[in-house]
Order: C-alpha cells, then structure tokens, then sequence
C-alpha cells in the first residue's frame, strides 16, 4: 500500500532559486501523451514530493523527492548541467581524438559516412567518414586506418554541387571541394547540409569579432502552439544570428535585416517582442539587453540609409 503526499511549494531549482519562466506549472485536463511529451522536452517538469510505502499500516520505506526533470536543452537553457555536458563533449573529443588524426585544438564541427574518389587510375571511390573539422575537411578510414583526404579551411576556394550517374544508374549529388591544388569529389551522406556547414565555417566565414552577442530568447514555431527557447544572439556585419544551446548550428540567420518592430507581449524576461523582419522571414525575439534593440535599429538604417518602422 502506497500512501503519496505531495508538498505544495513555488518551483524552484535543485540547487536553490526559482526557476525560469520556462519551468513555470500548466494544467491541461486535455493533454495527450504526445502533448506531455512537448511540455516534458520544452518547458520541463519538476517535482517536489514525500512518498511513504506503508505494508499493513506500518510506514518501511520514506522517500523525499525533489527533481527537475526537462530536455537536455531546456536544461542547458536554465543553466543545468552544463559541467556535465562540458563534460560529455571533452569526452566525445577525446574518443575521437583516439581512432581520427586531430590536433589538440581541432574540434569535429560535423562527420558522416561518404567516400573520396581518387584521381589516379581506376579513379574509383574509397569509403570511409567525412569529418569537418574547425581546421580542416578530411576523409578518413578507420579500417585500415588511412587518411585518403584531407584540405585546410583556409585553402578551400570553391565548393559546389554535382550531379552524377551512380553505378546503379541512379543520380547522386557529389561534393566538389576546389582547393589551391585541384579539385576533389567527395560522397557524403548529407552533401547540402555539408556545403551549408562549410560555407558557415570555411573560410568565407566572418573572422573579426561581432558588434554584439548576448542572451536572447526565440518564439520558435512548433506543433501545437509557438515557444519561447533560450540561446545566443549574435548581431555583426554578417547580419543577425540566433543559436540555441546545444544547436548545431543556428536556427536563425538573417543576413540583412529590413525593419525592426517593438510589440507588447508576454514574454519570459519582460513584456517588450522584438519583431525582426529581413529577406529570409521575420523573427520575435526577446532580451534584457537594451543595447540589443538600439543595434538591431542601427543596423536598419546602415542597410536602408532611412529610418526604420517601429
């Protein structure tokens, strides 16, 4: 026999203080499972409860709880568990660092499996992993282990699309990396997401530092309803971006913005929504950083040479 009793009290993080607006309780007497799902990776959940196992009215076992429980996301967001993910991705480095060639400093940006195409006869491809790495575009083979090919970010100079005629006669979309020597054909899983990573990492990338970076909020669109997601606003000459923790690369990029809106909503750090509008869609945004909507506004006028709609 289980007798619960669950304490009532303001939701609070494990450590101490309350939780962010994120965490804050919703009742829903309608909620699927697919719905508590949503809530259980976005906003998250925590308990603060005393259980009593009790075996003929005899209390044996007390069990006093107090957990959050969320996307690991969600709680990268709210400042949890970031001494274990930092963990977790030393220790992925590491492991890579074992069966792949990599300097200290080089961490793996993307890899998936594809192949190199030798030039020599019989120009037949070899498989193996493509890494990205943020040095260098290599393909490597673990077994045995060879290194078939490999190009600094800095010497790539073109990168491009091809299509060919597969040996089943099917047509594949092929990678042609150009470097200062020649020009390599590459096989990979995913050759559109790589071209976008190496673009973003390569070396026609932005090396000079941002105007401005701060914590920023997104309204993300999603099944069901919009939610807000923490992350890392950055604001330069490359145009605006957005990244949240744990994101492979950003969810926004705005390379120029056209206008910048203030509205009056509900948001989890105020009441002020940034509706920001380029070329790729508009954008909410929100923050605690007043300077953000000044730069954001500068940036509008440095475009349009105008002024900006508010």
């Amino acid at each position: 026999m289980t007798e619960p009793s669950a304490a009532v009290a303001p939701p609070q993080h494990p450590q101490g203080g309350l939780v962010g607006p994120a965490l804050q309780p919703t009742r829903d007497l309608g909620a699927t499972l697919p719905d508590l799902l949503d809530a259980l990776l976005d906003k998250g959940v925590y308990l603060d409860l005393d259980l009593i196992v009790t075996v003929a009215g005899i209390p044996l076992i007390g069990v006093n709880l107090r957990a959050a429980v969320a996307g690991v996301e969600t709680m990268l967001e709210h400042g949890m568990m970031r001494g274990w993910d930092e963990q977790t991705r030393a220790w992925v480095r590491e492991s890579l660092a074992r069966n792949v060639p990599l300097s200290a400093d080089e961490e793996v940006v993307a890899r998936m499996p594809g192949g190199h195409r030798r030039d020599a006869p019989p120009g037949d491809w070899r498989p193996g992993t493509v890494y990205l790495t943020s040095r260098r575009l290599l393909v490597w083979r673990a077994d045995p282990r060879e290194m078939l090919w490999q190009a600094a970010l800095e010497d790539i100079i073109g990168i491009d699309l091809r299509t060919e005629r597969s040996v089943g006669g099917e047509d594949r979309d092929r990678l042609a990396v150009t470097t200062r020597a020649e020009t390599a054909l590459l096989s990979v899983a995913a050759p559109g997401r790589l071209m976008a990573l190496l673009r973003e990492h390569g070396p026609d990338a932005p090396t000079h530092a941002p105007e401005l970076r701060a914590q920023v909020w997104y309204l993300e669109e999603r099944r069901g309803a919009p939610a807000w997601r923490g992350g890392t606003g950055t604001l330069g000459p490359g145009g605006l971006t957005w990244q949240g923790a744990g994101d492979v690369s950003p969810a926004v990029r705005a390379r120029e913005i056209r206008t910048v809106q203030v509205r009056r909503a509900r948001t989890p750090v105020g009441r002020q929504v940034l509706l920001v509008s380029a070329d790729e869609g508009t954008v909410r945004l929100a923050t605690r950083d007043a300077a953000w909507a000044r730069a954001l506004t500068s940036s509008v006028h440095e475009h349009s040479g105008g002024d900006p709609c508010h």
